[in-house]
């Protein structure tokens, strides 16, 4: 499932890590890191999912 998971994380930065914990704050954090550089979104968002399991 975490294949699944990078690759959204890759693609669409927030549904993976929506699809990780939710509605929680990381979840914010990372549509504004997004918003702010695509790049940054993708790495917040590999790394939520790399490190919660």
């Amino acid at each position: 499932m975490d294949i699944i998971r990078i690759i959204f994380a890759i693609l669409l930065p927030p549904v993976g890590v929506f699809m990780q914990v939710g509605f929680g704050g990381a979840f914010w954090l990372n549509i504004l890191l997004t918003l702010l550089g695509y790049i940054p979104g993708i790495i917040h968002a590999v790394y939520i999912i790399a490190s919660r399991k």
